[in-house]
């Protein structure tokens, strides 16, 4: 995107495109400045010198598709005095929907992933297409959570183990039958059994005997040489997050999230293999995550 200098910017108009609405705000506002630090992230952003409209355009829908939310008629001319900067309640929904929603909740330890099996790239296109919809932060890896927030190991020993996974699984980690529901919720820390304040959308998978006793052999291995075993939920819930956003103002509903999936029948048809478990350091928020290993069961 072409970026005027900041002298032209005084007489220019800007226009953006938040979901299917049109806002229009004054060049210098605060929220400019926001705009232009974040232009790659923004869906649409318009800058329209005034003169142009003033002398060339008799409308400003132009130049701009589609409706312009504004109080200006779109068959009036706008003059300097009419560029108006936008309200705390419009600057806080453009920012909900033009600029990127970090996932604020800091996160901690080391965290082992299963990674399922895609058919053709099923799971990581819908965190993706749900993602760009919501304008919430991308989940970096498709993934079910098996421990979290392992504290006690050093990476190096947490590496050191990974490298038993696949004489613990010689025949890789059982099968998981087709998704039983899609489910969208969320924690708030400090409730019962809940870790972390955080809303999400998932498929929901089932366990049985078998995922029951790989994940007794999992734990054996990150915490056997702890005095004991912490006690985990059962049976364990698997579930693969397609997306993440914050509780305070959450945008998840469960009829889009139906909308998504629905795009792709293979998610909720298909039985899956794992493909690999994954080593990640989860400390922090969402975007300082990093994998420190992955290893493939085929």
């Amino acid at each position: 995107m072409s970026m005027h200098g900041n002298a032209s910017l005084l007489k220019i108009c800007t226009f953006i495109r938040a979901e299917n609405s049109w806002y229009r705000l004054f060049s210098n506002s605060n929220i400019m400045n926001m705009l232009e630090k974040n232009a790659v992230n923004c869906l649409s952003v318009q800058y329209i010198d005034e003169d142009c409209i003033s002398e060339e355009l008799q409308s400003v829908e132009d130049l701009v598709p589609g409706r312009i939310e504004s109080d200006v008629s779109s068959d009036e001319e706008i003059e300097d005095d009419d560029c108006d900067s936008l309200s705390e309640a419009e600057i806080e929904n453009v920012r909900r929907h033009v600029l990127p929603q970090s996932l604020g909740w800091k996160f901690h330890g080391l965290t082992l992933w299963v990674e399922l099996e895609e058919f053709d790239n099923d799971i990581t296109t819908t965190i993706h297409s749900m993602s760009a919809s919501h304008n919430t932060e991308v989940i970096p890896k498709s993934h079910m959570t098996a421990i979290y927030g392992m504290t006690h190991l050093s990476v190096g020993s947490a590496l050191s183990k990974m490298k038993q996974l696949h004489g613990l699984f010689p025949n890789g980690w059982p099968k998981f039958d087709r998704p039983v529901g899609v489910v969208t919720d969320l924690a708030v820390a400090g409730r019962p059994g809940q870790v972390c304040s955080i809303a999400w959308a998932e498929l929901t998978l089932s366990s049985n005997e078998h995922h029951e006793e790989a994940m007794d052999k999992l734990y054996e291995l990150f915490y056997g040489e702890e005095d004991s075993i912490p006690n985990r939920h059962r049976p364990w819930k698997p579930h693969n997050s397609i997306a993440y956003d914050n509780p305070e103002k959450n945008v998840l509903s469960l009829g889009e999230t139906f909308k998504f999936i629905s795009k792709r029948p293979t998610l909720l048809a298909k039985e899956r293999r794992v493909e690999a478990f994954s080593l990640w350091d989860t400390n922090g928020t969402m975007g300082e995550w990093r994998c420190l290993d992955r290893v493939k069961f085929w």
